[in-house]
């Protein structure tokens, strides 16, 4: 059980800006920018390799709340990035399927 599992149980707390039925967005509690959040789909999916055909409108509604839950936190107008990391290469930590929601600064380019 991952510990994104245990966020959506409410075995462990975190700070939640949003839920639905299909996923829930935290606050990072390690913070990469000053707006860090994690919008992750309550289905577990270890991460957006293992994705297949059926989950089309699973990550189209997490993209659409991406976007919901940056304008929510004002990161609209100057904008945001959103990052899926894939793998141990792709810098994945945590394997269940999670978007990280970024703002607050201006981004630099190449990410890595």
């Amino acid at each position: 059980m991952t510990v994104f599992r245990k966020i959506i149980d409410r075995e462990i707390p975190a700070d939640i800006v949003y839920e639905d039925e299909y996923c829930l967005a935290f606050r990072d509690v390690n913070p990469q920018a000053p707006t860090h959040i994690l919008l992750i789909p309550k289905q577990e999916i270890s991460s957006l390799a293992g994705i297949t055909g059926d989950d089309h409108s699973l990550m189209g509604h997490l993209l659409l709340k991406a976007a919901e839950v940056a304008r929510s936190q004002g990161l609209e107008e100057n904008g945001y990035r959103v990052v899926i990391n894939v793998g141990s290469d792709g810098g994945q930590e945590v394997y269940h399927l999670h978007l990280h929601v970024l703002g607050g600064r201006a981004m630099t380019w190449p990410p890595g």
